[in-house]
């Protein structure tokens, strides 16, 4: 591109020459900022480090900044640059270039006193069998939380007078290294090494379950018992059970999404009455299994093969079930086996049911994460030009990306994308779009996702939009597919959502509904039901406020599995040993 003037000679006056020049500047100048320098504190430096640098800047002393940063309306200052081979004695700098959020720029930080504090989130080296060298955060045993995530390093935060036309700069040391998790009591948890994801990763990869065992299971040496699979984000332990009364000194916090004071309180009551419930003479004897499946980038897989996450969906479906049912007596037959969760875990009961049409008896999704890419939240990938505002010739108007019962929205999808984009390039973040990017791209030249849009401008790779839809959009595949689907998915498909869900996953789930309501040879015969007003995550129960419904998942579905049982089994199986 030149800047000369289109002229026969392009012979230019001195002073216009000088005056072009200065133009050119502006374009290309950084952008000027006070500057911060980080080190590493030398006890903590025991090998040259590679990850994502990030600094965060706070005016809110109630916690450290690394727990104050977010995509919503409270969000702090976040700046992030990735480091390679960051030595002892070196120091990086963090400056105006440096991407920011929800401020793009130091250089446009306002002036004034606030608590700085910066992290290092760790990358490890992986050599893949598809020859990929990559390097990306691997969980820890935190379900891929940076702010939280063991052997990250940290500095204590500190109160600061910044002024973003000083030339001085400021000095952060990273002296902390966040600590290992203490062991954690688990109802029954196994782990096992995964030799699909070992084989892909170059290195031992491990699948984990929290198992909660029926009644009498230790008493009842002959019984076997049918297994439901609970898919969502990282379980600490079995979550929602809890064989202790609630703790009457426990303060009562507030809940501002609720609107409920004591909502701590609450979720200990429910998760009492569960065990209760559980344990008592009319509950039915069922296995119940959370997955573990943390990896490289994110909390969970989603139970699918992807090209950038591996086979998890194999693993988890031939190397994890089996060694479950196999230790705790379960029935080992797809008539037995059922699926369920919210929100990520939605769309993986609907994708593993899809993806393993014979290995499961029903799935019931609430709040799925978007099973239809036309309604990719607020996009359609396909017939968009761009995710950030909407296609018009002369209008710039954002698509929103999070909201509440009332409408009233909290964060656009530019500015959901843009926080991930600053704690980390290369769907590295961790967080939701960098993951779903993740799991449905193609692996690019330099080993990792390609993007389903810029992450700057918004605007969409059609090829990529046309990969997702034959591989991962899953009301696409049961259309495509729905002549060999249908007859092995017949009473299996439950899908739940409010119509005021959060993210706008109603959208994609009215598309499925449009589909399944007009099939035929088989009609689906299954059940799509919607929460009037409901936020996310509302699984189907009409009787009790969305806050309540969502602490009883795991006793929700259990009516409409005894009566698939009853209609599906087949002769001879098995459907008294576990009743008692």
């Amino acid at each position: 591109m030149s800047f000369l003037p289109k002229t026969p000679s392009h012979n230019l006056h001195p002073t216009t020459f000088i005056l072009l020049l200065c133009l050119l500047c502006l374009f290309v100048a950084p952008l000027l900022a006070q500057e911060f320098s980080v080190s590493i504190a030398s006890p903590l430096h025991s090998s040259a480090f590679d990850g994502r640098l990030l600094l965060m800047l706070s005016v809110d002393s109630t916690a450290e900044p690394r727990f104050q940063i977010g995509e919503g309306l409270n969000t702090q200052l976040v700046f992030g640059v990735d480091v390679e081979g960051w030595r002892d004695g070196e120091q990086k700098t963090v400056n105006g270039e440096t991407f920011g959020f929800p401020i793009r720029s130091l250089a446009n930080v306002p002036p004034g006193r606030y608590r700085v504090q910066a992290l290092l989130h760790k990358y490890e080296t992986f050599k893949r069998s598809d020859r990929h060298t990559v390097k990306l955060p691997m969980d820890r045993g935190e379900g891929q939380q940076w702010n939280r995530a063991p052997g990250n390093l940290l500095s204590t935060p500190q109160w600061i007078t910044f002024d973003p036309k000083s030339k001085k700069p400021v000095d952060v040391v990273l002296d902390t290294e966040i600590p290992p998790f203490p062991p954690t009591k688990y109802i029954k948890h196994i782990r096992i090494r995964s030799e699909k994801l070992s084989k892909f990763w170059g290195r031992d990869m491990f699948l984990g379950a929290n198992v909660l065992l029926p009644e009498g299971w230790d008493t009842h040496p002959t019984a076997r018992y049918p297994l439901m699979v609970f898919h969502g984000h990282f379980p600490q332990t079995f979550g929602g059970f809890r064989e202790e009364p609630p703790d009457t000194n426990l303060k009562p916090d507030y809940n501002e999404r609720f609107r409920l004071a004591g909502y701590n309180r609450i979720q200990q009551e429910y998760a009492h009455n569960f065990y209760k419930e559980w344990t008592g003479p009319d509950f039915p004897r069922f296995l119940i299994m959370e997955v573990q499946h943390a990896n490289p980038y994110y909390d969970d897989s989603y139970a699918v093969n992807s090209q950038n996450l591996g086979p998890y969906g194999d693993a988890i479906m031939y190397e994890l079930i089996p060694e479950v049912e196999k230790r705790f007596r379960g029935i080992g037959q797809g008539w037995a086996r059922f699926t369920y969760g919210g929100s990520t875990g939605g769309w993986e009961a609907l994708a593993v049911q899809v993806f393993y049409p014979d290995a499961f008896n029903g799935c019931f999704a609430a709040c799925p994460d978007p099973i239809d890419f036309r309604a990719y939240t607020q996009v359609n990938i396909y017939k968009h030009e761009n995710a950030y505002v909407a296609d018009s010739r002369w209008k710039h108007t954002p698509r929103p990306a999070t909201r509440n019962w009332l409408g009233e929205v909290s964060a656009t999808l530019e500015e959901a994308n843009h926080y991930e984009l600053a704690l980390g390039t290369k769907s590295r973040s961790g967080q939701q779009w960098d993951i779903w990017e993740a799991v449905y791209s193609p692996v690019g030249p330099d080993g990792y996702p390609v993007r389903i849009w810029d992450k700057v401008s918004g605007k969409i790779n059609k090829e990529v939009a046309k990969y997702w839809r034959e591989n991962y959009d899953l009301s696409y595949i049961l259309q495509r597919d729905w002549a060999t689907l249908g007859p092995k998915l017949e009473g299996k498909i439950h899908v739940y959502c409010g119509d005021m869900d959060n993210y706008y996953l109603n959208n994609a789930v009215y598309l499925l509904e449009e589909f399944l309501k007009g099939t035929k040879d088989p009609f689906y015969a299954g059940e799509v039901d919607y929460g009037d007003r409901a936020e996310h995550c509302w699984n189907g129960d009409h009787s009790l406020p969305n806050a309540l419904s969502r602490l009883r998942y795991n006793q929700m579905y259990v009516p409409k599995i005894l009566a698939r049982i009853a209609k599906t089994a087949p002769v001879g199986a098995d459907t008294t040993s576990w009743r008692y």
